[in-house]
C-alpha cells in the first residue's frame, strides 16, 4: 500500500509526483490516457513542432524555471521572437494592429493608442478616464464585464479586454470573476486607484529586472513545445511508479484509509490522496468520502475549446507575415476564436524558414458546439473563415485536431467564496488534497504550484 496515490498524470499531477519523489516519499501515479501531460501536449511531425493546449507559459510566474532548473533542463527554455511581436484585433471586419504599449488591455503609451483606428475618439477618452476614477470601495466579487466597464468603458471591454482577456478563460465577461481570474487588476486598482497607473508600475518593473543571459520575454515555451515540459518530469520519476490506461472511478475512507476503485477492477489502497482531476471529475469520485464537498465540486462551470493546426508553404501564402496573430471579438459574430502564426512566434516550429506553421482556436462558452463538429466540416470552418478574413485560399498540407470537452475551468462571480468552504471541508479530511487548474489559478506555472503545495500541504498536516 502506497502512503501517497496520485489520481490525474497532467502537469499538475506530475508536479505533485515529482515533489513526492523529492520528499523520499512512496507513491504510485495513475493517468486514464495513454500518454501523461494532460493538455500540455505536444505532436512531433517531420520536423513540425504542433501545440494541443498551451503553447506558452508567463515568465512573471517562476515555476516552470524553477522545475526546470532543479531537472537541468532550463537550457530548452526558448523566448518568443518579438521582433514580430504584433498582435492584431478583428474590429468591423478589418484587423487592426493593437496599438504599442497595449499591455494586457491597458494603454501605457499616449502617442500609439491616440493614433490607433481600433478604438474611437469617445472610447479613447472613456479609456483616459481610468486615471480619474475612484478605486471601489467594498471589497466584493464583481463579473470582468462589470470591471472593465468601470474603468475603462464598454468599448474597451468589446474590442480589446473580451478577445484578449476573456479569450484566456475561453469565457464570457458577464460571468467570469475578476478577482479570481485576474486577481492582478483588481490589486491594481487597490494599489494605485487605477489600472493605467499599475500596468506602467508593472511595465517598470519588467523593464528593471536584472538582465540574464537568457532570452527572457513576457510569454515564454520549450524547443520541442510545452510536452518537452511533461517529457522531462517523466524521465526524471522511477518509471514503475508511474501508470497509464488507469482511470479512477469511485474513492472510499475508512479508518484512515482511502481505497480508490478502478475501472479494471483494481482497488488502490493509500494513507493519501491528490486528486489532480478536473473539479467534476474530483466530484464523481468523492460522492462516497463527502457528499457537501462533492456537491460544491460540482458547481465548478467548465467550457470546452479545440485547436487545429494547419500547416503550409510560405509560398502558397498571399503575404508575408510578421505578427504573432490576432484575436476576434464575439461582436464580430465568428467562428474563429483566435488564430496564432506559431512558426512566427516562436524558434523551431517547422522543419524549415519555407514552411509556415497557423493554429486556430475555436468553442469556448459562446461556441462550444463548434468542438464537436465532425473533422472535415471543422476544418472546412476553418479555411473559409481564415479565406474570409485573410484572403488566404491555399489548403494546407495537413492538419492536426486537438478537442477539449469541459476542458477549461470557468472562474464565475463567487467563484473564491465557493473555494474557501472547499479547502475548509478538504482540510478537515485527513490525507486528502485537491490541485490543478480548477481552482486557483489555469496557466502552467499555477498548475505545477498546486500540484506541488498540495504535497507540502499533506506533509505538514
Amino acid at each position: 500500500m502506497p502512503d501517497f496515490l496520485v489520481i490525474g498524470g497532467g502537469i499538475t499531477g506530475l508536479a505533485a509526483a515529482y515533489e513526492l519523489f523529492r520528499e523520499g516519499q512512496d507513491f504510485i501515479l495513475i493517468e486514464e490516457n495513454d500518454y501523461f501531460g494532460g493538455k500540455v501536449k505536444t505532436n512531433l511531425r517531420d520536423g513540425f513542432v504542433i501545440e494541443g493546449g498551451p503553447d506558452c507559459f508567463l515568465s512573471e510566474k517562476p515555476q516552470v524555471f524553477q522545475i526546470a532548473r532543479e531537472l537541468k533542463f532550463e537550457d530548452k527554455i526558448i523566448g518568443t521572437n518579438d521582433e514580430f511581436k504584433g498582435t492584431y484585433i478583428l474590429s468591423g471586419g478589418r484587423l487592426h494592429e493593437l496599438p504599442e504599449g497595449l499591455m494586457m488591455m491597458v494603454p501605457t503609451k499616449i502617442i500609439p493608442f491616440a493614433l490607433s483606428p481600433l478604438i474611437s475618439w469617445p472610447g479613447k477618452i472613456r479609456m483616459g478616464m481610468d486615471l480619474f476614477i475612484p478605486r471601489k470601495k467594498d471589497d466584493e466579487d464583481e463579473s470582468l464585464y462589470s470591471f472593465v466597464t468601470r474603468r475603462l468603458g464598454r468599448e474597451a471591454l468589446e474590442k480589446i479586454a473580451e478577445p484578449l482577456i476573456g479569450g484566456i478563460h475561453a469565457g464570457t465577461p458577464e460571468e467570469m470573476s475578476v478577482k479570481a481570474s485576474f486577481p492582478r487588476f483588481v490589486e491594481m486598482e487597490r494599489k494605485y486607484g487605477s489600472l493605467i497607473r499599475g500596468m506602467l508600475a508593472a511595465k517598470k518593473a519588467f523593464s528593471n529586472r536584472p538582465k540574464t543571459k537568457s532570452n527572457i520575454t513576457y510569454f515564454m515555451s520549450f524547443q520541442k513545445g510545452m510536452g518537452e515540459l511533461a517529457e522531462n518530469i517523466v524521465k526524471n520519476l522511477p518509471d514503475y511508479k508511474l501508470f497509464t490506461g488507469k482511470k479512477a472511478v469511485k474513492v472510499t475512507y475508512q479508518k484512515g484509509k482511502y481505497r480508490t476503485y478502478l475501472t479494471d477492477g483494481e482497488i488502490i489502497e493509500s494513507k493519501h490522496v491528490i486528486l489532480a482531476v478536473p473539479a467534476y471529475n474530483a466530484a464523481e469520485l468523492l460522492e462516497e468520502v463527502n457528499k457537501d464537498l462533492a456537491e460544491l465540486l460540482a458547481q465548478t462551470g467548465f467550457a470546452s475549446s479545440a485547436t487545429i493546426t494547419l500547416a503550409y508553404r510560405k509560398e502558397d501564402w498571399p503575404f508575408k507575415v510578421n505578427t504573432f496573430g490576432f484575436v476576434v471579438p464575439r461582436i464580430e459574430k465568428r467562428h474563429l476564436m483566435a488564430l496564432t502564426y506559431s512558426s512566427v512566434k516562436w524558434s523551431y516550429r517547422v522543419p524549415d524558414q519555407s514552411f509556415l506553421l497557423v493554429r486556430a482556436f475555436l468553442g469556448g462558452a459562446n461556441n462550444q458546439e463548434d468542438v464537436f463538429l465532425p473533422e472535415q466540416d471543422m476544418v472546412n470552418l476553418v479555411l473559409a473563415e481564415i479565406k474570409d478574413i485573410l484572403g488566404v485560399k491555399a489548403k494546407p498540407l495537413f492538419y492536426e485536431i486537438f478537442r477539449w470537452p469541459r476542458g477549461m475551468a470557468q472562474y464565475k462571480v463567487g467563484h473564491l467564496e465557493r473555494l474557501d468552504k472547499i479547502e475548509k471541508l478538504v482540510f478537515e479530511m485527513p490525507g486528502l488534497a485537491l490541485a490543478g487548474s480548477s481552482y486557483r489559478g489555469i496557466g502552467v506555472p499555477d498548475c505545477i504550484k498546486s500540484g506541488r503545495e498540495a504535497v507540502r500541504n499533506l506533509l505538514n498536516k
